[in-house]
């Protein structure tokens, strides 16, 4: 009997954790569960933890959690259609601009980018009684279900305040729980997209950090808070309220995993400035003191130095003074004599002997004798004049410091404002951070990081990110989700003829890149490094496939939807459009994955590639710029056919290129099955996968 192959096909719903999960415990522990679901009291067991019969137990609960696990759970056929004419070099940057709902959107991208954030920024609603935000999460895409809702959307298309929004009033039954349904599914999913060496910060002042600190420990793990960051918002006294004037906000910080934790260093503005006047082939340093303070007491820090200046010299025993021999090694031309004191050495002493070059340096230094002679051994031992020597701290083996938990000065929402009216002429309703809280909270990544924000707003950290990848180098990318919420007609946005925060978020970012441009223009690191000053622009859309409906009642209807799927393709869809859905749901790769569209035998494909460098063992190394153990540069690539024809031809031409994967349209084999059949035995012994839609 002939081998029949079994077609996978993509659903077009988007990655559900908990499904995965699901399928893993049946795997590994298959006796937890019962008639298809988990008995908890099994899985108890089976985890080796004693069954706890008392109800009673510490956390947090409110009305609609439950639900919040029904909306996490449930899938989206949604897709990001890419909109090219608002983006800024589509097709070269790596940096993301999406508009639509953040959880819809956060279920899009769970597929593609799953452990690849390593630095999450939000700056929610604070729930302060004036807000508006989706409770509970209503968003759908499909249209049928707008129609239920009218009014949701006006004659443009834009969501409107009364249909999608609601103001969450403190006179509401549930002002807070209204606020935790809508914070606790977007926090859960968020997570799934850090890596485990990923960070999340979220901005929040009293009105909900205490909850908010509750529902963190719940999704990321009490054990996984670093902070609740203090930073002081106003310059002034600032509103009074309670009788306490309202002068700071939040930041509440929380890792993936504590392993994390040690890696985060700061670099502040007063940790200096890296020069090379020298033209030290170590590269960049900056001058740090080799003396500690007086309140250093240990004794192993205190002895005297010794340098004869331009000549090698074997030195005595003892000096002229009695002071013993510890150590002496060639510092250059020079030679460097660490002694042992006598009984009326002074701690703070210097002698100065022009004529014959020579010094003598009696204090506490930062570190052991042998730690000190190692940095003149090194030459990171440096002299300005007749003032104390000091060393060089080189910028590649800069750590930086840890962060603070209070800032005084260092912030405040007026200079947000001030950023953002200095660059687009008119206020922004409500206070957007300052870059440089943004930028400052950016500095503990690596340079080639993705940051995520999905509360954008005005899109300050986008601006942050472009502003200290100009100021260091750096190449991180940045990808911001903001819902179309309408600007108030009142407001001096709209009045500027902003209709959305979305169109003022993309607007901010080309405003940002400009500006940047202009000021970098003609310096060497700019010009050298291709600053990343673009953005894509993607919006939440409905699938450009038809989806299979299950609420069909009557026969006939059920009869006509079966005709309808036999090309399940939509009517207009776009093959770029098509092209990023598959991308988002059924590829290895994110949405910056170069493409390039080609033609065989007739027919249209695309080409999915990326690069990444292997080591030895054949193992994914982060960084391709890293050369040291490094074997070489491999390519993963997928191809995807979108026409609406395949010939053998072309599946011996796909057979050839050896992808690791192959994407068509099921409707393109035209009801040969021979072929199909054919093409999926083919693909399965080259080892490809093959999927159809």
């Amino acid at each position: 009997m002939a081998k029949i192959a079994k077609i996978p096909k993509m659903d077009g719903k988007s990655l559900s954790p908990q499904k995965e999960l699901g399928e893993l415990l049946k795997t590994q522990f298959p006796q937890v569960f019962a008639e298809g679901k988990v008995n908890p009291d099994k899985l108890k067991q089976a985890l080796g933890e004693e069954l706890d019969t008392n109800n009673e137990r510490y956390g947090l609960s409110w009305a609609g959690k439950a639900e919040c696990f029904h909306h996490i759970q449930e899938t989206t056929t949604a897709t990001l259609k890419p909109i090219k004419s608002e983006s800024v070099d589509f097709d070269k940057t790596e940096n993301i601009f999406i508009e639509g709902d953040n959880l819809e959107v956060l279920k899009i991208l769970q597929k593609a980018y799953q452990n690849k954030i390593k630095m999450i920024y939000i700056d929610p609603p604070y729930n302060t009684g004036n807000d508006s935000f989706i409770y509970p999460d209503r968003f759908k895409e499909e249209k049928a279900d707008y129609e239920e809702r009218a009014g949701i959307k006006d004659a443009e298309g834009l969501l409107t305040k009364d249909g999608f929004f609601r103001k969450n009033s403190k006179d509401a039954g549930h002002f807070h729980s209204n606020w935790l349904s809508m914070m606790y599914p977007r926090l859960f999913l968020a997570k799934n997209l850090l890596r485990e060496d990923g960070v999340i910060f979220v901005s929040i002042d009293d009105n909900e950090v205490h909850n908010l600190r509750m529902i963190m420990d719940e999704v990321f793990g009490e054990e996984n808070f670093v902070a609740q960051i203090t930073w002081k918002k106003k310059t002034g006294a600032g509103s009074k309220i309670n009788l306490v004037f309202d002068e700071h906000e939040y930041v509440l910080t929380y890792v993936k995993s504590s392993d994390a934790v040690m890696k985060w260093r700061i670099k502040s503005e007063e940790d200096g400035t890296f020069r090379n006047p020298d033209n030290d082939t170590r590269g960049s340093w900056e001058s740090c003191a080799i003396t500690a303070p007086s309140s250093n007491r240990n004794p192993n820090q205190l002895f005297a130095i010794e340098i004869f200046f331009n000549k090698k010299v074997e030195p005595s025993k003892e000096d002229k003074k009695g002071r013993k021999l510890i150590k002496t090694v060639s510092y250059g031309k020079h030679t460097v004599v660490l002694r042992e004191l006598i009984a009326n050495d002074k701690e703070s002493y210097e002698e100065y002997d022009e004529k014959n070059q020579h010094a003598l340096f009696i204090r506490r230094w930062v570190n052991t004798k042998d730690s000190i002679l190692k940095l003149f051994e090194q030459e990171r031992v440096y002299f300005n004049g007749p003032n104390l020597p000091r060393y060089k701290k080189f910028e590649s083996e800069y750590e930086g410091k840890a962060m603070r938990s209070i800032y005084f000065d260092d912030f405040s929402t007026q200079e947000g404002s001030e950023d953002f009216i200095k660059l687009m002429g008119f206020p922004f309703v409500g206070y957007p951070k300052p870059i440089s809280l943004n930028r400052h909270l950016i500095q503990i990544i690596d340079n080639e990081d993705i940051v995520l924000d999905f509360f954008a707003g005005s899109c300050t950290t986008a601006h942050a990110v472009m502003q200290l990848n100009a100021e260091d180098g750096g190449d991180r990318k940045f990808i911001c989700v903001q819902l179309a919420e309408p600007c108030e007609k009142e407001s001096e946005a709209f009045k500027a003829g902003f209709k959305t925060i979305a169109d003022i978020g993309k607007e901010r970012i080309r405003r940002a890149g400009k500006k940047i441009k202009k000021e970098s223009s003609g310096k060497l690191d700019f010009d050298k490094n291709k600053l990343d000053l673009g953005f894509k622009v993607f919006r939440l859309e409905e699938s450009n496939f038809k989806q299979w409906r299950e609420n069909i009642k009557e026969p006939e209807e059920f009869k006509k939807q079966l005709w309808e799927m036999v090309d399940n393709v939509k009517k207009g869809a776009a093959g770029e459009d098509m092209l990023f859905e598959i991308i988002l749901k059924n590829s290895r790769f994110d949405l910056n994955v170069a493409t390039e569209k080609r033609n065989y035998d007739g027919i249209d494909y695309y080409i999915l590639a990326t690069e990444h460098t292997e080591d030895t063992e054949g193992k994914k190394a982060k960084d391709k710029k890293v050369n040291h153990g490094l074997a070489r540069i491999n390519t993963d690539f997928e191809i995807v056919c979108l026409d609406l024809k395949i010939t053998k031809k072309f599946v011996d031409k796909v057979l050839a290129e050896k992808p690791e994967r192959f994407t068509c349209l099921d409707a393109a084999f035209k009801n040969n099955d021979q072929l199909k059949t054919n093409t999926a035995l083919q693909m399965e012994n080259a080892k490809i996968e093959f999927k159809v839609i």
